[in-house]
């Protein structure tokens, strides 16, 4: 055998090689079991069990690939007869290995920090996703630095000492990294936006729930369950609406109008008005309001005789009062926020009849249904005041229609001829 090694001189330092190879190997092997061991013991103990969220990061992977390339960087400096310049490079490149290894685990261990914090019920008032992707670059630039000086075996002061005059360059390379973070830090101060908030962004096409807050990136998943992703700085520098307190106020505004007839609008007749005094809701209103009139009237003596000078109760007058109590008595609506009824401003579609007031709740689904309800019961009550819904002409109002119109224009021929 030593004849044979001492025939071939090359044969030596490959079999030590192969050796080294096998060692960084059988290392790799030991070291990841044992630390795959350790650290399923150490989660074992704790309430995450077997996580299988938190191991798929695969921080010990990542750190155990640190051993193989201790072993080569250490074993090649004892295999004989290598160059010095191959050893020298092997050496680097391993360091460089290390370094890089270490890199990827210490981010690693950051996402399960991230992935562990996203589970406290406090997480979504102050995410810190944006921070750690901070971190993140700080360790890759770092490292980045230590790998390139390691390769061309030089200090890394020398570069750090380069810095100073690539820092514009450096600035503007990171400028928007380094206006997200400034972004991001006046939001979570500030507590602008929050994840689980829903905003609304028209100019960004953005009306959802918001479902990540990162670095350079907002997510919000909008109601048709696509997903917009903004500019973190939009939400510094653009106008949007938080309906978060909404949310927490526990009430959901309704506002909405009912377009009414101006035709259709009187004076009401004592009939009238002793049909409409049966109306529970309306009853003592009804008593008070005519205590009021009769008391006004009873003042201006014979003037009272002519129906113009004296008060009268109106159609639409009782009908307000009649949606106000039916407000105020409705187990949808919360009766210590703001109740209105009101009139707007007349238009060419009628006259509005403004309801303003807030349900008892936020959740979409029962919002639409007892906003639904509300306004079912008062289209059908409104014949009740002999008042009418404002509507365009249809198809069926002409189709209705055609038949006087022509009798009308039989009766002008006819009176023509």
């Amino acid at each position: 055998m030593n004849r044979i090694l001492a025939e071939y001189v090359w044969l030596s330092p490959l079999l030590a090689l192969f050796a080294l190879v096998l060692a960084a190997l059988f290392a790799n092997f030991v070291v990841k079991a044992l630390l795959l061991r350790l650290f399923n013991h150490f989660i074992g103990l704790t309430a995450y069990g077997r996580d299988q969220q938190i191991r798929r990061h695969g921080a010990i992977e990542r750190f155990a690939n640190i051993m193989p390339a201790f072993v080569v960087s250490t074993g090649i400096g004892l295999i004989p007869d290598l160059p010095h310049g191959v050893v020298t490079i092997v050496q680097n490149v391993a360091t460089a290995f290390i370094i890089l290894s270490l890199a990827l685990s210490i981010s690693a261990t950051l996402n399960i920090v991230d992935t562990l914090y996203h589970r406290r019920p406090s997480a979504r008032l102050k995410p810190i996703k944006g921070y750690i992707q901070v971190v993140k670059i700080a360790v890759y630039v770092i490292a980045t630095l230590l790998i390139i000086a390691t390769l061309i075996d030089k200090s890394p002061i020398i570069l750090l000492s380069g810095l100073g005059a690539m820092a514009a360059v450096l600035i503007l390379v990171f400028q928007d990294t380094l206006l997200s973070l400034v972004a991001g830090i006046q939001i979570s101060s500030t507590d602008m936006v929050r994840v689980g908030d829903w905003i609304e962004m028209p100019d960004q096409n953005a009306d959802g729930n918001v479902i990540e807050i990162a670095l350079h990136t907002v997510k919000v998943q909008n109601w048709d369950k696509t997903i917009t992703t903004l500019p973190i700085r939009t939400l510094v520098t653009d106008p949007f609406k938080n309906w978060r307190g909404m949310q927490e106020s526990g009430g959901r505004r309704i506002k909405r109008s009912l377009h009414l007839d101006q035709t259709s609008i009187r004076f009401l007749d004592p009939a009238e008005y002793a049909k409409l005094a049966q109306f529970g809701m309306l009853e003592t209103y009804l008593q008070n309001k005519r205590e009021e009139l009769d008391a006004w009237n009873s003042k201006l003596g014979e003037a009272a005789s002519f129906a113009a000078n004296r008060r009268r109760s109106t159609n639409i007058g009782v009908f307000r009062a009649y949606v106000e109590t039916y407000l105020q008595r409705h187990p949808g609506i919360r009766q210590d926020m703001t109740i209105l009824v009101r009139q707007m401003v007349p238009a060419a579609d009628g006259l509005p009849i403004e309801i303003y007031a807030f349900t008892n709740t936020t959740a979409w689904a029962e919002y639409e249904g007892i906003q639904s309800d509300i306004f079912d019961h008062l289209y059908a009550i409104l014949p009740e005041f002999d008042l009418r819904i404002f509507q365009n002409p249809s198809g069926h109002d002409l189709k209705t229609l055609a038949p006087s119109l022509r009798r009308v224009e039989r009766g002008a021929v006819a009176a023509t001829a």
